[in-house]
């Protein structure tokens, strides 16, 4: 097969129009790194019921799945997968029957362990090529981290805080694609503590209303997720859809090292940062990370190269029963004060 692979884009919202498509448009202009991997060709988009003001030129919109099937050949097509993630299978299922096997998902897989198991069943049984957009894996502030945890220079990871904070009120109100404020952020933060501190089991979780004047959406305010990994660790995730100002942080304490790090809020200004504070003192290093750039890049490369997809998918999967193991845990006490930890096990 041919590793020129044509663009399809499904659904026009803030991940597909704003996220996915300038990513390509930044590769598209990038260096040799695509030759060889995006073919020279309009890219395709799919939304029945696109943006009002949506006009890319390069960009090919049509108005069902069937269309853009009779455009393009599915085995030298990436599908960037960006519709809500309540109907993922049932996208998923129909861009299976139409013959495209090299799916690009957004976060998060799936909103359930029923959905999952779909999911699973449908790579199964039509062979899909699946790779769920975690961009914070391959991070570099990710990278650094991961250095920090293996170099044993600063001792044993004992701790792990994520704080993700933004206001997302308006996004909040007009849209009904995410259930819960686990579903927004927490999936990305949950694969970098996995990759960190390895397999967990939850200890605990909480949620809250987003509510501003007579807005409510129930259980879109906070999330909370607590974890004890089987190597020692402790995870602690927080996120804050209601508050006023972004953050995306993490700390990390170590025997011997306290270590904080700042993962870029938004596509303005792609850089990190990463504060290490040990007995010699404290180091600060500020350093660029186009993340998502860099994931989307390793993608069509995997798919060009054939794989591999199984541990991508089993990662994911394990963030998909975590996540709904901390819902199930929240539904089961709610009325009740949630700081308590009580054990948990995961579903799976």
């Amino acid at each position: 097969m041919s590793a020129m692979f044509r663009t399809l884009v499904v659904g026009l919202g803030r991940a597909g129009a704003a996220l996915h498509l300038p990513v390509l448009d930044r590769l598209r202009a990038g260096t040799d790194a695509v030759d060889g991997l995006l073919a020279d060709a309009p890219i395709v988009a799919v939304d029945p019921a696109p943006p009002p003001s949506f006009h890319r030129p390069g960009t090919l919109l049509l108005p069902s799945l069937e269309r853009a099937r009779a455009e393009l050949d599915p085995e030298t097509t990436v599908v960037h997968v960006c519709t809500p993630p309540e109907d993922r299978a049932a996208v998923l299922g129909h861009l299976a029957r139409l013959g495209f096997v090299h799916l690009l998902v957004e976060k998060p897989l799936a909103v359930d362990v029923a959905q999952l198991a779909r999911i699973e069943e449908l790579c199964g049984r039509f062979g899909l090529r699946l790779v769920v957009v975690a961009q914070w894996l391959v991070s570099s502030l990710t990278r650094r981290l991961e250095r920090c945890v293996t170099g044993g220079e600063y001792g044993e990871l004992r701790t792990i805080h994520f704080t993700q904070s933004k206001p997302r009120f308006t996004r909040s109100a007009v849209t009904n694609g995410h259930p819960t404020a686990f579903d927004v952020e927490i999936p990305h933060a949950l694969g970098v503590a996995l990759r960190l501190a390895g397999p967990a089991q939850l200890t605990g979780a909480g949620w809250s209303d987003l509510v501003a004047g007579d807005l409510v959406r129930p259980r879109l305010g906070t999330a909370t997720l607590r974890l004890t990994h089987h190597r020692g660790a402790s995870t602690c995730l927080v996120s804050d859809l209601t508050a006023p100002v972004r953050e995306r942080s993490i700390v990390c304490e170590f025997t011997d090292a306290h270590v904080i790090g700042h993962y870029p809020v938004s596509q303005d200004d792609g850089f990190a940062q990463l504060t290490v504070t040990d007995r010699r003192g404290a180091v600060r290093e500020v350093f660029p990370d186009d993340a998502l750039t860099a994931f989307v890049l390793d993608a069509y490369q995997r798919f060009a190269d054939q794989g591999p997809f199984d541990s991508d998918l089993a990662v994911n999967a394990e963030v998909v029963r975590l996540v709904d193991a901390a819902k199930r845990y929240c539904a089961q006490h709610e009325g009740r004060p949630t700081t308590t930890a009580d054990p948990v096990r995961h579903a799976g």
